[in-house]
């Protein structure tokens, strides 16, 4: 049973008389009158993350892809809550230690503070982050218009390619290595944007699960389509470096999750005040393609103006 299934055939119904829930579709909990923004996401060893190695560095990934909820809302986070499920062979004062530390150094770079939490014994390693902000509005899904443009913010790829280093799936140097494995473990956050999304955007979602797939949900419940360029979509010097070596496929590494970033629609208009912000902020902001009518096929297209497929359109929850 795929996500969308499991929750609108047994959870949306009991949301019927909570408008705060937004229908269960979208990542995170809105109450308009009180200005209060909640986001909630568990993580599992063996799905989330590989293993538990790194503790500092896997707790700082599931972290950013928690508060990353709030970001792409327009939302600056303030406060988040944790939960940890584990064993003596995981909650070692050794790897206790490192997690603290890396909390801290998170909080003091987004500006977040520990509110509480919980903590049970499990032989399963999993973290629950629940992350809170406040705000007069939010960017919602399913809110794009007709012709409007498509952007992302940063880079997209270099995180699927940090993970497959880390499974042992892909071989390079070593400079490459730990450039990649630091995109994995820590994902640029754009929170220099959150102030000024609510004015650009239409509708906007994190990239988590992947490219294609993140936008199919930005717009599952609207009758509109997409078209996506290839050549648009925004690699690093590095990573393009390494598709060049590798003669690895542009579409299937760039689109594959685990990035962070923010994909949103814009009416045409606001192109030369994204620019400008672009340029203002310091954040890398490419418009990659464009929503159409529903009455035509999504597609994405390559340089030679031909549909191509990706191998992987992202990670698919299935239950």
């Amino acid at each position: 049973m795929h996500e969308f299934e499991l929750i609108n055939n047994f959870f949306s119904k009991l949301t019927k008389h909570n408008i705060s829930a937004l229908n269960l579709n979208d990542d995170v909990f809105f109450d308009k009158k009180k200005k209060l923004v909640i986001s909630i996401d568990t993580y599992n060893i063996g799905t989330h993350f590989i293993d538990f190695k790194s503790p500092d560095l896997v707790i700082k990934k599931i972290l950013r892809s928690s508060i990353s909820d709030l970001i792409c809302k327009g939302v600056k986070p303030q406060f988040y809550f944790i939960s940890g499920s584990g064993n003596k062979s995981n909650f070692t004062k050794k790897n206790l230690l490192k997690i603290s530390k890396s909390l801290k150094n998170e909080q003091k770079k987004y500006n977040i503070s520990l509110c509480g939490g919980d903590t049970t014994f499990s032989n399963k390693l999993s973290f629950t982050i629940t992350s809170l902000g406040y705000s007069h509005d939010i960017v919602y899904r399913n809110k794009s218009k007709l012709n409007d443009d498509i952007y992302v913010t940063g880079n997209l790829g270099d995180s699927f390619i940090g993970l497959q280093i880390l499974k042992g799936k892909i071989k390079v140097n070593n400079k490459m290595s730990k450039f990649f494995i630091k995109k994995y473990y820590e994902p640029d956050l754009q929170t220099k944007l959150v102030n000024h999304l609510l004015k650009l955007a239409n509708t906007s979602i994190d990239i988590s699960d992947g490219l294609i797939d993140d936008l199919k949900k930005l717009i599952n419940r609207q009758k509109f389509s997409f078209h996506i360029f290839e050549e648009k979509i925004p690699v690093s010097k590095t990573l393009s470096q390494l598709i060049r070596i590798k003669k690895f496929k542009k579409i299937n590494i760039s689109t594959r999750g685990d990035d962070y970033q923010i994909l949103f629609t814009a009416s045409p208009f606001k192109s030369r005040i994204i620019k400008k912000i672009s340029k203002i902020t310091g954040i890398k902001i490419t418009k990659i393609g464009n929503i159409i009518s529903g009455k035509n096929r999504s597609k994405i297209i390559n340089l030679k103006d031909k549909q191509i497929e990706a191998k992987n359109k992202g990670y698919i929850h299935q239950f």
